[in-house]
């Protein structure tokens, strides 16, 4: 994969970290327990998604 897919998928994955955040907190609020352990799981996949690609990005971005 080239460097500009890369960041694609760091976006992407951040836009649905923020999103599932969002959502983590009204549900909260909202009292939905059950929602907010969900919503809190995709959070952590979408961080470990990004870390990934992020790594993968930073070794094309800088390799000699």
């Amino acid at each position: 994969m080239n460097k500009r897919t890369w960041i694609v998928i760091i976006l992407a994955a951040l836009i649905i970290n923020i999103v599932s955040l969002q959502m983590t907190i009204e549900a909260y609020y909202g009292r939905e327990y059950s929602l907010v352990t969900s919503m809190t799981i995709v959070s952590l996949i979408s961080v470990a998604v990004t870390v990934i690609a992020y790594f993968n990005w930073h070794k094309l971005e800088y390799r000699k």
